[in-house]
């Protein structure tokens, strides 16, 4: 795979339908320093830049066996397209359509509490003092052990989030955009009903409760003994103590009929507070229905009344207390439940909260009809709007009418005529309405039969065993040559009416999604893996003083190259060289036309925050870097070396300076310019962002190329990098010895086992009977992550925006370590001086099982790792953890093979990390930095290099 393209793909995250003004981009005219063309053919034509580049072969095209399309035949393009699909496919991840298949309305916890211990509860809550509650913003996270994890009030706080409020030096609350430097605090839960304080109901005496309306629902109509209620029809309430599912149960009971009819029960949330003022304070309550449902199971709207009450006691002692807050608590439940229907499905309520977020957080970044159109949304029928989200998280872009069905959506029909009157889905009944250049899509939507049926009207050749994508293959090919021009009409003869969403609705649901995940990796199955229990998030405080988007042009300049991108994979996908160069050739257009504004405006400490991950320039500067890797592929040498020089003089301060500047130095050395390679790798040692492995490359290639009669004076760093690293050689039976494929070997057990395993194998035996695992990077992070949890979530402005979020923004940057720099040191002096144990078991214990960058659950064991971290060492460990804490992105790849330790009596033990090699593999560069840091450090590092056994003849 091309470098970077992976890189890409997560940028870009899901691909969108639509792209709108992209057309216009690709279309206008270039004002760029580069001209990259290619022949009429698609393959590369030669320009003045790239003299002495080796013309692709006219080879044949052949058909991917993955993904169908038409590839050149040439091994090395065939090679990289197989590499790339074959990636794609085994990397797919839980999407939103396999989760909502799921059914969240009906969940029930099995964690119950009763009356009296819900009462216990409270009243121990009501006396803590103050000083004892968590008054600091968490992020949405309540704190919860494992057990109790599931509960159902819990996930539901657990999702839920307080609103953001902007206070000046005053205390006053301020228009949030008004003023960049002042602080927000993200206080959550929000939306839970037992943080937020209805206040215009707080003031209500005892006195008072007896007449005041609660407007609720009739929940679990399923158990109901009457299908269908009429309005008005008069209720009471009756606990139902017994109740297996849930003891606070309190059932709804028909009061109009003489053998009292259960019609169902109320909200779960509500009978938890109501129950035990029933039980003790002998509150009954009447009411009626003040609305009808469509279906027998639709939660019903009823208002409830209290009617007497009794109360022991004088006001002020604590029962009158404990009443005041459980009314207190029923009042809140019900104000939250005015904006939370019990019919709203999981993904529904998760679509309506992302968007109420984004237009609360970022209002400034929408004009005044995008908020209109986006907050109509919630004016919508139920129905319409699960079907709207239904749709939107599909693939699409189209579908057929006549096969939309779900079984929470009562009338399809009705939500799409609803939706399409509103502007968020499209309709196309008419054949004049079929867009031309949409024909592939609408062709998809046809079964193999129907698309042979055609090709059969058609009079065209259509083979039995042939696919789907050959078929439509056939029939786009005779679209456009304009032999077949009633192809539309033969489509939407089988099809019907054709739906999909629209590109207004589409655009504006996009850019909220990624306002509120703030990447693309994320989308609405983050809510519900929450929700399933398949992720847990950490708990942080959300302090934002700054935006990421200062004003709308940033975010449309940032939501345009996030298409450029999208145009670029989406064009290596399809060998569309023609198109790649043109995303090339945009790129570099939009920096070098920024890159003025970018040197004359930032100060270093500017260009060089985290934050600059979200702007136009920075998203254009990786698809430079993948077209750079594609024009070396290429043998493109000369304009690969341009677009690296633009690179290195726009982004003066980026740690990707490192790779740019030891490709152009490797790139001119292909172009037989050894001095001009030689004089780039001496300027990059000189610079301050050029670390860890890239700066041992460049040392390498001062030395190999700085030899007399180039350079006469020897530099001053040939013994630092040329130190001796221990060298231990084993042999093993081989399996095979084919050049590039992974070395296999029979182990002593006799069975097949790589190098890392038959090392492994001989420390424990031969080697001195070590104990170890083979994880690479991910037990030092994982180890990284324990021992620094509290200072990767602690309170650092801006850093966490989101509720889902397993690290700081400013993770791989400078910032992390000079933001926390004095906590750090002192969290370094404790590891160092021997706590590292206690800290590491401490972790594990509070935060087992939740997400955290770099820490892996399952793969290492507590016993595993502090088995490790005892024997590493304080003071290794300090040192080590310093490193990544000071540049975690050059330091978190490359880190030796095996970590072994072995005991000596109970208390004491050793370390050494061991970095396995096979019978034709070298070190990397960024493997020869760590060893020798390593070795700095203090630990015991050396190679393993594993040979087959030579057998004589």
């Amino acid at each position: 795979m091309l470098t970077g393209r992976e890189s890409l793909s997560r940028l870009i995250g899901k691909r969108r339908r639509f792209l709108p003004s992209l057309q216009s981009v690709l279309s206008s005219p270039i004002q760029g320093s580069l001209n990259l063309s290619s022949d009429k053919n698609g393959s590369l034509a030669e320009t003045q830049c790239s003299k002495g580049k080796v013309e692709m072969s006219s080879s044949d095209w052949v058909t991917c066996p993955v993904c169908g399309n038409k590839v050149p035949g040439e091994d090395c393009i065939l090679n990289s397209h197989l590499d790339g699909c074959l990636s794609r496919r085994t990397k797919r991840k839980l999407t939103q359509l396999t989760l909502l298949q799921l059914n969240f309305g009906c969940s029930q916890s099995n964690v119950q509490v009763s009356s009296s211990e819900s009462e216990k509860l409270l009243t121990s809550d009501l006396y803590k003092s103050p000083c004892d509650s968590e008054e600091k913003a968490t992020c949405g996270f309540s704190k919860v052990s494992p057990s109790e994890g599931k509960s159902h009030d819990q996930w539901r706080r657990f999702l839920q989030t307080e609103s953001v409020k902007q206070i000046d030096m005053a205390g006053s609350t301020e228009n949030p955009i008004s003023d960049g430097r002042a602080k927000i605090m993200v206080d959550v839960p929000a939306l839970s009903a037992d943080n937020e304080e209805p206040r215009h109901l707080m003031d209500e005496t005892v006195d008072d409760i007896s007449g005041v309306p609660i407007d609720t629902f009739i929940v679990g109509r399923k158990f109901s003994d009457v299908k269908y209620l009429n309005l008005g029809a008069s209720i009471s309430l009756l606990r139902d103590p017994d109740n297996i599912n849930d003891s606070n149960a309190i059932k709804v009971l028909s009061a109009s009929s003489a053998c009292c009819k259960v019609l169902g029960y109320l909200p779960r949330e509500l009978a938890q507070y109501l129950s035990p003022l029933i039980e003790k304070y002998c509150l009954t309550f009447e009411g009626c229905v003040i609305a009808v449902t469509r279906s027998s199971l639709h939660a019903v709207p009823i208002q409830i009344v209290c009617q007497n009450m009794i109360l022991n006691g004088e006001k002020g002692c604590d029962n009158f207390e404990v009443f005041k807050h459980l009314w207190q608590k029923v009042l809140q439940v019900v104000e939250f439940a005015k904006n939370r229907p019990p019919n709203t499905t999981k993904y529904q309520e998760n679509f309506c909260l992302l968007l109420q977020e984004v237009l609360r957080s970022s209002p400034h970044l929408f004009t005044d009809d995008e908020k209109k159109f986006i907050e109509s949304f919630t004016s919508l029928s139920e129905d319409s709007r699960r079907l709207f989200v239904r749709l939107y998280t599909r693939k699409g872009p189209w579908f057929r009418l006549s096969t939309i069905m779900y079984p929470e959506v009562c009338n399809c029909q009705q939500a799409v005529k609803e939706l399409s009157a509103n502007g968020y889905i499209c309709l196309f009944e008419d054949i004049t309405e079929l867009p031309e250049d949409d024909m592939k899509n609408l062709l998809s939507l046809l079964t193999v039969s129907e698309l042979r049926d055609i090709l059969c009207t058609l009079k065209k050749k259509c083979n039995r065993g042939s696919r789907k994508q050959n078929l439509i293959a056939s029939l786009l090919s005779c679209y456009k040559g304009g032999s077949c021009p009633v192809l539309p009409h033969l489509i939407l003869e089988r099809t019907d009416i054709c739906t999909r969403i629209s590109s207004e609705a589409e655009s504006l649901f996009w850019r909220a999604e990624r306002l509120f995940f703030l990447n693309g990796e994320q989308d609405l199955s983050a809510f519900l893996l929450v929700d399933l229990g398949i992720v847990k998030y950490p708990t942080y405080n959300c302090i934002i003083s700054e935006q990421i988007f200062s004003s709308k042009s940033d975010l449309l300049a940032y939501e345009e190259a996030i298409g450029v991108a999208q145009i670029m994979d989406q064009s290596l996908d399809e060998n569309n060289f023609e198109l790649v160069l043109r995303c090339i050739m945009i790129a570099e257009s939009r920096i070098s036309s920024s890159s003025e504004k970018l040197i004359e405006t930032s100060t270093p400490e500017l260009m060089s925050t985290f934050l600059s991950c979200f702007s136009a320039s920075w998203v254009y500067s990786k698809v430079i870097l993948l077209g750079i890797s594609f024009l070396e592929r290429e043998q493109r040498y000369n304009d690969a070396i341009h677009l690296l020089r633009r690179l290195l003089n726009c982004f003066t301060c980026d740690r990707r300076r490192g790779y740019w500047t030891v490709r152009l130095s490797i790139d001119l050395e292909h172009m037989g310019c050894p001095n001009e390679s030689l004089s780039v790798a001496e300027t990059g040692l000189l610079d301050p962002w050029i670390r860890a492995g890239s700066r041992m490359a460049l040392q390498r290639r001062v030395l190999r190329l700085g030899k007399p009669p180039r350079r006469w004076k020897t530099p001053s760093f040939p013994e630092s990098i040329k130190r001796n690293i221990t060298e231990v050689h084993i042999q093993g039976r081989p399996l095979n010895c084919e050049a590039g494929r992974k070395s296999r070997f029979y182990g002593e057990d006799g069975e097949q086992c790589g190098v890392e395993q038959l090392a492994l194998q001989y420390y424990a035996t031969e080697g001195g009977g070590w104990q170890g695992v083979h994880t690479e990077s991910g037990i030092w992070l994982t180890i990284f992550g324990l021992l620094m949890w509290n200072v990767l979530f602690s309170d650092v402005p801006n850093v966490f925006r989101t509720r889902f979020q397993t690290g700081p923004l400013d993770l791989e940057t400078d910032h992390f370590y000079l933001a926390r720099m004095s906590l750090i040191e002192s969290h370094l002096q404790k590891i160092h001086d021997g706590l590292a144990e206690e800290i590491l078991i401490t972790s594990w214990e509070l935060h087992m099982g939740t997400a955290c960058r770099g820490v892996n659950w399952d793969r290492h064991s507590l016993s595993d790792l502090r088995a490790a971290v005892s024997c590493i060492g304080g003071p290794c460990l300090a040192s080590l953890c310093r490193h990544l804490a000071q540049d975690y992105r050059s330091w978190s790849s490359g880190m030796p093979d095996l970590l072994l330790w072995r005991f000596h009596g109970d208390y004491r033990g050793e370390a050494k990390l061991v970095e396995v090699k096979g019978p034709r593999d070298q070190l990397s560069e960024q493997q020869r930095a760590w060893l020798l840091l390593l070795m700095d450090c203090g630990f015991k590092a050396e190679v393993c290099k594993v040979s087959p056994v030579l057998t004589s003849t």
